[in-house]
């Protein structure tokens, strides 16, 4: 596949952008070459390896639901810089 003028003025179109003469020309040769690289995979024998549909054999792994010890409100609120005993305060940054 060539890349051309009108496939990056296309390109450039869906994505709403605009770019230089010179921009396009670094587009064009990065996009050549990206292609040519996918082009290049195509070529390769790949008939006898199985798909890879998982990084790892490992199939729903998954931890046990644990209850563990927590905090209490006041260890919590105990180093807030502003704090009223239920609730961290902070500055109102929302304004009507």
């Amino acid at each position: 596949m060539e890349v051309n003028d009108e496939l990056i003025q296309q390109l450039s179109t869906l994505a709403r952008l605009e770019f230089s003469a010179d921009e396009r020309n670094g587009i064009r040769e990065d996009l050549q070459r990206m292609i040519t690289f996918v082009e290049k995979l195509g070529e390769l024998d790949t008939k006898d390896v199985t798909p890879l549909l998982h990084m790892t054999s490992d199939v729903n792994v998954l931890r046990e639901d644990v209850v563990k010890p927590v905090i209490t409100r006041e260890e919590g609120l105990k180093n807030a810089p502003s704090a009223n005993d239920q609730y961290f305060k902070v500055p109102k940054v929302i304004k009507k």
